[in-house]
């Protein structure tokens, strides 16, 4: 409840910030300045009701304008954030000018006017308050400049995010590898993420995507879902439709544990994707084990790296299934050659990747934790609103070579 609470608060001074630059200080009109107050208003409403409706499945038709919404403020306030600088910049140049000429009027006073120009009619004073123009205008410009920044950016992110996922390739040495197994291809699939914004569509274009890249293994690293098989489950049917060498393998995810996580695990075993519940396969020269997500200790279904990794022949290559990178930590005492993960999706909306790292240690890509290589994929789908900057949907092949 705190937590939530916090959200509010914070949502409510973003919205007064906006507020403030996009309708108190460009219009000064008081009529405008009423309408423009009540629309932040109701904005400010809209988003933690998206959040919390869509997610319980209490208001599913406020997921495309709540999330748009959220989107579009999240590039609003970065965008003025940045505008601030150069903001503050003139404001203070003209304070100095202004205080220039001020103190040259009173050292240097006028000359007095002749009379005949005494007596004449002056013409009105238009502006009795010096600079103020300049600021309106300044303020109108920043608001325009900041709408159509953040309109143009969350448009190209919601064409992103909808569109099809991209292919990653990434060659991984293994220093165990038999040369039997050079140029093993790993397919790794992470937070495809069906939900209310998603149709059959969404993983149709995944599973064709994997399909083309002909993997040994295909490696599903957890958030499928955000809703229950019920809900769902015709829109992941198209999953059963994955092809490889030696199987399609899954491991929990977070979002499993918000969506019934034992009903999935079932479903998923149905669609011929074989969970992999702190255990360890043996596929010829190579060891693929797979863990359930650090969130699923809150609902009674922990990790365990003893029992997937302990007690198994360290001459032979590990590649371990784990949703989080930062997994890794736990892992790294097992020896592992290799992790795959999931779960950052990449930053999903530049700059938050920055956000994200104070969280995970690999945002995305190949990195190591603790001394384990862990390479991280940017996710197929989204989670939130469907706008993805500077992190594509994404399908990595990992090309495993012996050194």
């Amino acid at each position: 409840m705190v937590f939530v609470g916090l959200i509010v608060v914070v949502i409510g001074l973003i919205h007064f910030y906006l507020w403030k630059r996009l309708v108190k200080d460009p219009l000064p009109g008081k009529r405008a300045r009423r309408i423009g107050a009540v629309v932040v208003v109701g904005l400010a409403v809209l988003a933690p009701a998206t959040m919390i409706g869509v997610r319980s499945g209490a208001l599913p038709w406020l997921a495309w304008p709540g999330y748009l919404w959220i989107a579009l403020m999240f590039y609003l306030l970065v965008t003025l954030a940045v505008l601030e600088i150069p903001r503050l910049a003139l404001t203070l140049a003209w304070r100095s000018q202004r205080r220039t000429e001020k103190a040259a009027a009173t050292v240097s006073p006028a000359p007095a006017e002749p009379a005949a120009v005494l007596t004449a009619e002056k013409p009105p004073v238009v502006d009795d308050k010096p600079g103020i123009d300049r600021r309106l205008v300044l303020a109108r410009g920043a608001a325009i400049f900041a709408g159509l920044t953040a309109a143009g950016v969350t448009g190209y992110g919601v064409k992103t995010a909808l569109g099809g996922p991209c292919i990653d390739r990434v060659q991984v040495p293994l220093a165990k590898l038999p040369r039997a197994l050079d140029g093993t291809r790993l397919a790794v699939v992470s937070d495809i993420h069906l939900g209310p914004l998603t149709g059959v569509n969404h993983a149709r274009r995944i599973v064709d995507v994997i399909n083309s890249v002909q993997a040994d293994i295909v490696c599903v690293v957890g958030d499928l879902v955000d809703g229950s098989v019920a809900e769902l489950g015709r829109f992941a049917a198209p999953l059963a439709d994955i092809q490889s060498r030696q199987g399609a393998y899954f491991v929990t995810g977070n979002h499993e544990y918000y969506s019934g996580f034992q009903e999935w695990v079932d479903e998923v075993a149905r669609l011929n994707i074989r969970p992999l519940r702190n255990e360890r396969l043996e596929l010829g020269g190579l060891d693929l084990a797979g863990v359930n997500d650090l969130g699923g200790a809150d609902a009674g279904d922990p990790p365990d790296f003893a029992k997937a990794l302990g007690d198994r022949d360290q001459a032979r290559p590990v590649v371990l299934m784990a949703h989080q990178p930062i997994a890794a930590r736990d892992a790294a005492p097992f020896g592992v050659d290799l992790q795959v993960s999931g779960h950052t999706h990449g930053g999903q909306m530049a700059p938050f990747n920055l956000l994200v790292k104070l969280e995970q240690p690999v945002v995305s890509g190949l990195g190591k934790v603790d001394g384990v290589p862990v390479y991280v994929t940017n996710g197929a789908g989204f989670w939130g609103p469907p706008v993805r900057v500077g992190a594509p949907p994404q399908v990595s092949v990992l090309e495993l070579r012996t050194k």
